[in-house]
């Protein structure tokens, strides 16, 4: 019975969070405001939402080609088209239920292509892996690009820098000290832990025992130099935030990478962490706003429309099989 309740509350808390947020949203903006993010989304320059919504379609399609470099070392090449069908099947479910999307993905080249679920579903824990890994570089890499932004953000709070190398230093302390604990767990949640940073690691090193391991590398990069290209250019859909630096896209993309894990699909908060980068830069609240929702609302219907494509389209594209 608890069982049963903890999986309703995993799978309902980060729907109602959502819906809560986007309450929060409304609720915390004035008629004025709510009338300047209408007339921004409103007037904005679609060519460059639908040139975004191409590039995020080509960036599933990669994932696609890139899937099949996971599974042809274990004997199994399927059809790129029911590669990319039972992608966007996923992604549709995540919609609903976080993290259902995967099991789903698996569950459909198994019944379509006959590849054995718990290797399909192997080769998707992999992936995942993998992307954990970029997004974490991309993080560092806008922590580093950030450092200015950082460092006057510190100087308007009056911050004191002795107390805040201190604090990094304890953290850094703290932080090695977690991990010399985790490689001595042997139960409990450090184990857990353990194992986690082990299966990331080894996720990493599974790439080069690849035959075609470059390909992967190349198809890895050039998904996500596509999810921030599509950033790039919903920019230029608003006028006020056309000339956004790199730095800015970078920091608003990490921030709506974060949402989009924290509820389902970014539902409510995405729009919200990307308008709060975006002030940071200069951008008004309307305009970042606006662009948050834009952004999240165009690649939610592409994901729904072509999610139930797929749901539709499946059965009919394997009828003679």
């Amino acid at each position: 019975m608890k069982t049963s309740f903890k999986n309703i509350l995993k799978k309902t808390l980060p729907l109602l969070l959502g819906v809560f947020l986007i309450w929060y949203s409304y609720s915390h903006t004035t008629p004025e405001d709510r009338k300047s993010i209408f007339e921004a989304v409103k007037n904005a320059d679609y060519f460059w939402v639908i040139a975004s919504l191409f590039l995020g379609f080509l960036s599933h399609f990669t994932r696609a080609l890139r899937w099949n470099l996971l599974l042809e070392p274990i004997g199994y090449k399927p059809k790129i088209m029911n590669n990319l069908m039972a992608i966007f099947v996923g992604y549709l479910a995540n919609l609903g239920i976080p993290r259902s999307g995967e099991v789903l993905r698996a569950t459909t080249l198994t019944t379509y292509e006959k590849v054995p679920f718990q290797k399909t579903f192997g080769t998707i824990i992999a992936e995942r892996v993998i992307d954990v890994v970029l997004l974490l570089t991309i993080v560092a890499v806008t922590a580093i690009l950030q450092t200015e932004v950082i460092a006057d953000y510190f100087a308007n709070k009056n911050v004191n820098f002795l107390k805040l190398s201190l604090f990094g230093v304890a953290l850094l302390v703290a932080g090695i000290a977690f991990l010399l604990l985790i490689k001595r767990a042997k139960s409990g949640f450090l184990l857990k832990v353990k194992n986690f940073v082990f299966e990331l690691i080894e996720g990493v090193m599974s790439i080069f025992k690849m035959k075609r391991k470059w390909l992967f590398i190349i198809y890895t990069l050039l998904i996500w130099v596509l999810y921030i290209a599509m950033f790039w250019l919903i920019k230029y859909s608003i006028p006020e935030t056309a000339s956004l630096s790199l730095n800015a896209i970078l920091a608003a993309f990490v921030a709506g990478a974060f949402a989009m894990s924290a509820t389902n699909g970014g539902i409510g908060l995405y729009p919200i962490a990307v308008s709060k980068i975006l002030l940071v830069y200069g951008i008004s609240k309307a305009s970042g706003d606006a662009f948050g929702w834009i952004m999240w609302t165009s690649q939610t219907l592409m994901v729904v429309v072509f999610g139930a494509l797929a749901f539709l389209f499946l059965p009919f594209y394997n009828r003679n099989k």
